[in-house]
C-alpha cells in the first residue's frame, strides 16, 4: 500500500503547499475538505428545497415546471436549479478527493477504521442522491438514466417484476411511480445526512464548518459559474423514440455507457470497489500500544480528556482509595497512540528525581522515562559536537524533521511533548535552544497537536509552558514530510538567531516573543 500512497501524498503535499502560498494554512480548501462536503451538502439541500416550491409532481407536467422556472424565471429559481447542479458535481469532486487524501495520509487504519468504514456507504447515497435527482426533469437525459437504472437493477434477483417495464411506452409510466421517485430523492439525503453525523462520531469536537472567507468564496464561485454556465434540460422524454444522443454528467454517470455492454460487470466493479475500499483499513492492519493509566499518579483533573482529539478518554468514579472523585478510562477501541494525553497531564514532569519515572497516562512503547533518556542522550551528543548552537529537536515523526534532521527527538505528535520537557532541556543547560518541529500546520496528522503545542507555549492551555522559559530560544516549525528545504532554512535561521543572543549565563528575557523561523531574513 505505501507504493500507492507515497505517490498520492507527494502530490497532495505539493498541490497544498502551493495553495498555502494563496489561501494561507487556515484557508487551505485540500484541508477543509470534509468541512466543504458539508458545506455543499446544505447548499444542495437548501436549493433543493427551494425548487421543490416550483416543480409539479405530475408526470405529465415536470418537464414543462422545471422549463418554466429555469426560462422565465431564470434570475431566482433557474438559478437555484444551477446551484444545485454544480454543488452536487462539486460533492463528488470533494468526497474522491478527501477519499484519495486520507488514503495518501494512512489516517484510515488503526483505529481511525471507524471515519473511513462510515464513509464508504456514503458513496453510495450521494450517487443515489444525484442518479434520482436526473429522473426529476424528464426529458432526454432523465429517460436514458431511468431505462439504463432499471435495466440494472432487474439484473439483482429482488424484484418480483422488471421494473424497465414502466418505461415501455408513455402509458405505463403513472404519477405513482413518479412520487416514489420524489419521496427517493428526499429520503435519501436524510439518511446520507445521518450517515455523516455517524461519520464524526468518534472525533473530538470535529469541524463541520469552513472557514467563513472560504465558505463564502465557494458560494460566490458556484453563482458565478452558474450565471456563466446555466443548466439546461435536453428536451422533454418520450418513451416512444430512444433517447440518443445525450449529454453525461460524467461525475455522476461514468458507469452508463458500461450498462449498455454488460450490466452483470457493472455489478461485479461495484461490488469489487465497495468491498475493497471497505476492507483497506486491515490490509494490513496498523496495531499500536494504546495509553495507559497509572492511578497513583492520576487525580482526574480533566486535562487529558479535553485535550484528546478521538474522544478515546473520559472520566469515570474512581476505583482505588486515593482521594480523588474521579479516573481517567480509556477506550482501547478508540486511542491512536498519538501521546497527546501525556502532554497534557500535570504529572508528566522529567524534573522529577526518580529512576522510575511514571505519569498519570503513559504510552508504553514510548514512556516519559524513556523520552527524559533520550533527551539526555541528545544533549550528550550536542555538546560533544560542539559547533555552534546546540539545538534540540523536537519533531513529529509525520513530518519533514523526522529521520532527515540528527540527533532528533521523534515523537508521535509533538504535543506529546509536555512543556516542562522544554523547560528542562533549557533551565538544565541541556541545549541552546528547542525546535519544536511538526507535521503541517493545514493538516496536523492528529488534528490537535499544532494547536494544543502553540497555545501551550503561550500560556494559553493547561498545561502551560512557564514564563521564566526564554521564549527567543524556541522556534515552531510545521511542515509535511515533502518540505525539506523549509526545514532546513528553519533550523538554519534558528541557529543564526541563536548564535546572536547573549551567552546562556548572561540575562535572558523571559517574557522575549516567540522566534519564528518564518519570518527571518
Amino acid at each position: 500500500m505505501e507504493a500507492l500512497r507515497t505517490p498520492l501524498r507527494i502530490g497532495f503535499e505539493w498541490a497544498e503547499s502551493a495553495l498555502d502560498r494563496v489561501f494561507g494554512p487556515d484557508l487551505n480548501p485540500l484541508a477543509q475538505l470534509g468541512t466543504l462536503g458539508f458545506f455543499l451538502f446544505w447548499v444542495v439541500a437548501g436549493t433543493g428545497m427551494y425548487l421543490f416550491a416550483f416543480f409539479d409532481t405530475g408526470i405529465e407536467n415536470a418537464y414543462g415546471s422545471v422549463e418554466w422556472y429555469t426560462t422565465v424565471h431564470w434570475w431566482h429559481a433557474g438559478l437555484a436549479r444551477s446551484v444545485h447542479r454544480y454543488a452536487s458535481d462539486l460533492m463528488v469532486v470533494v468526497l474522491a478527493l478527501h477519499l484519495l487524501r486520507e488514503f495518501s495520509l494512512d489516517r484510515y487504519r488503526g483505529k481511525r477504521w471507524f471515519s473511513w468504514f462510515t464513509g464508504v456507504p456514503l458513496i453510495w447515497f450521494l450517487y443515489a442522491s444525484g442518479i434520482t435527482g436526473y429522473w426529476l426533469v424528464w426529458d432526454r437525459l432523465a429517460q436514458y438514466v431511468a431505462i439504463a437504472t432499471t435495466e440494472l437493477l432487474d439484473r439483482l434477483p429482488i424484484f418480483g417484476e422488471p421494473i424497465a417495464r414502466n418505461f415501455l411506452t408513455d402509458g405505463s409510466l403513472t404519477s405513482r411511480f413518479f412520487t416514489l421517485l420524489i419521496f427517493l430523492h428526499i429520503a435519501v439525503p436524510l439518511i446520507m445526512l445521518l450517515v455523516m453525523w455517524i461519520h464524526i462520531q468518534r472525533i473530538s469536537r470535529p469541524r463541520v464548518n469552513p472557514a467563513m472567507p472560504l465558505g463564502s468564496a465557494l458560494g460566490i464561485a458556484l453563482l458565478v459559474v452558474s450565471l456563466a454556465d446555466p443548466a439546461v434540460s435536453q428536451g422533454p422524454a418520450d418513451l416512444m423514440k430512444v433517447p440518443s444522443p445525450v449529454g453525461l454528467d460524467w461525475f455522476y454517470l461514468p458507469l452508463y455507457p458500461l450498462i449498455d455492454v454488460s450490466r452483470g460487470a457493472v455489478w461485479v466493479l461495484l461490488a469489487a470497489a465497495t468491498v475493497v475500499l471497505a476492507a483497506l483499513p486491515w490490509l494490513p492492519p496498523l496495531r499500536r500500544p494504546v495509553a495507559v493509566v497509572d492511578l497513583a499518579h492520576c487525580n482526574g483533573c480533566n486535562r487529558c480528556v479535553e485535550d484528546c482529539p478521538y474522544e478515546a478518554l473520559r472520566l469515570v468514579p474512581r476505583t482505588d482509595d486515593l482521594p480523588f472523585a474521579r479516573q481517567v478510562e480509556v477506550d482501547a477501541s478508540k486511542c491512536v497512540s498519538c501521546g497527546i494525553c501525556m502532554g497534557a497531564c500535570p504529572s508528566s514532569t522529567p524534573f522529577r528525581r526518580s529512576e522510575d519515572l511514571a505519569t498519570g497516562i503513559d504510552l508504553p512503547d514510548l514512556p516519559l522515562v524513556t523520552v527524559r533518556a533520550r533527551v539526555l542522550e541528545i544533549a550528550g551528543r550536542l555538546r560533544a559536537a560542539g559547533d555552534g548552537p546546540r539545538i534540540l529537536v523536537i519533531a513529529c515523526e509525520h513530518g519533514a524533521a523526522a529521520g532527515r534532521v540528527e540527533p532528533t527527538l521523534t515523537l508521535p505528535c509533538v504535543a506529546m511533548a509536555p512543556p516542562s520537557l522544554i523547560d528542562f532541556a533549557l533551565s538544565r543547560g541541556l541545549a541552546d535552544g528547542v525546535l519544536i518541529a511538526g507535521c503541517a500546520e493545514r493538516s496536523c496528522y492528529n488534528r490537535s497537536g499544532v494547536a494544543w503545542t502553540r497555545e501551550r507555549i503561550a500560556q494559553e492551555r493547561d498545561p502551560y509552558l512557564r514564563a521564566r522559559v526564554p521564549r527567543e530560544r524556541i522556534a515552531t516549525v510545521w511542515a509535511s514530510p515533502s518540505e525539506h528545504d523549509r526545514m532546513r532554512r528553519a533550523v538554519e535561521a534558528f541557529a543564526a538567531g541563536l548564535a546572536r543572543l547573549p551567552d546562556r549565563d548572561g540575562p535572558v528575557a523571559a517574557e522575549t516573543p516567540a522566534f519564528s523561523p518564518e519570518e527571518a531574513p
